[in-house]
Parts: structure tokens; sequence; C-alpha cells
């Protein structure tokens, strides 16, 4: 995960990491595997179910890998809106069903965790009008098939000569059951030909069954959460 200039060159912030962030790790600009771990932590901790099967990984990028997103802690600016080329968090359905569901992003500077709804009026900003090529698709992954599948040996984060653009984190890399080394891109490959037009039991059946799960809409992610069991 890397920033695009959105006015001028972006620098880290310095505003500090809200309660409970800390209890996670979190490598800035890897944000893939900073959720892994989270989804982890999170069912080892009890905080969720001991399967994850309560966890959705969100990928969000588009076609152009361009998405402004707002109250990101990267920004330097007063609102906190950055450009990233992709993010990634982690949305838990509550037990509960009269409980919001939460939004769990390590680099938001909104409380952490957020109910869904508060994080996509104040970090999606739907009803803020963006040019079409900053529409934000959300790639919805079931937590558990991704702990399984997700693979990512770095190469993303390494210039043309080899350097490393950000350090990576200081433990080995990700490795899928199967074997897989590497297949980050095909999380973050997304086209507006694969965005589900409704959303329905066949969506939420293929979260629940598919590697890749279902490509929605901004208009059609909280939908699809107010309709899963």
């Amino acid at each position: 995960m890397a920033t695009l200039d959105l006015e001028a060159t972006s620098s880290s912030s310095s505003l500090a990491a809200p309660p409970g962030v800390s209890r996670f790790h979190h490598t800035p600009c890897y944000c893939e595997e900073n959720v892994y771990l989270l989804c982890k932590k999170l069912s080892e901790d009890g905080i969720a179910k001991s399967d994850g099967s309560d966890l959705y990984v969100v990928f969000v990028s588009n076609e152009k890998k361009q998405i402004p997103l707002w109250h990101q802690k990267a920004s330097p600016r007063a609102d906190g809106v950055i450009l990233w080329d992709y993010h990634v968090i982690c949305v838990q359905k509550r037990k509960d069903s009269n409980l919001p569901h939460l939004v769990w992003d390590l680099d938001s500077s909104l409380p952490f965790p957020s109910p869904l709804a508060t994080y996509v009026a104040e970090t999606i900003r739907p009803s803020f009008q963006v040019f079409s090529e900053f529409q934000r698709f959300f790639r919805i992954i079931h937590a558990p098939i991704f702990l399984r599948s997700f693979a990512s040996d770095r190469r993303h984060m390494k210039d043309s000569a080899g350097n490393w653009i950000s350090p990576p984190p200081s433990y080995e890399v990700i490795v899928a059951e199967d074997g897989t080394a590497h297949n980050l891109n095909e999380y973050m490959e997304m086209s507006s030909a694969d965005v589900v037009k409704s959303v329905g039991l066949d969506t939420i059946d293929a979260v629940l069954t598919q590697k890749l799960g279902v490509l929605v809409s901004e208009s059609h992610l909280e939908e699809f959460f107010s309709k899963i069991s």
C-alpha cells in the first residue's frame, strides 16, 4: 500500500495511535499483512469468534488504483484525506444483531474500532462527489478463507532496482496453506465489469465460498453487511 500525490508530497502524520491500536501489529504501508495478523489476534483474544467466521477482509481500490479516503493517519491534512493505491480493512459482524458492525482500520484516526455506518460516512464519504476515476470498489472476503489463501512475498514494495519502497515487517513472509508464495495482486486487481449489480443470496454465498470473494460498489457495501446472518 502506497500513497499517491493528492496535492503535494504526503508525509507521515504525528497523530498518536487511538486507544487499543497498540495491541495489534502494524507496519506502515503493509495494510494487507496488518489486517491478516489483526484477524488472527481478534480470534485468538476472544474479541471475534475463534474461527474468525464473524470477520470479513475488505480490499478497497479501483481500476486506476487511486482511491481517496478520509481520516487516515498518514495524511498531513487536517481532514486526514489521502490518495491510496489500495487499502485493506476488517469488518466484524456483531453477534448481537442490535449492535452495529465494526470496522477495524489500523490506519484510521477515527475511534478504533468504529461502527460501519460511521466509518462509511466519515472515511468513504459517499455524499462527497468525486470524479469517476476515484470511485471506490470493495472486495469482500470471508476472513477464514483469506487466512488460508492469502500470500505475499512483498515484491510490490520494491522499486525497479530491488530497493524497499517502505521497510518490510520483521517477521517472515506470509505463505498460503497450499504453498502459494504471492497472490496479493489477485486481491488488488479490480474491474468495474466484475462489480455485482445487486446484493442477493448468491453474493453472500460467493463471499463465504470463493477465495477472492465478491466486488461491490460503495453503494452496496453497507447493504451487504446488513444481509449476512
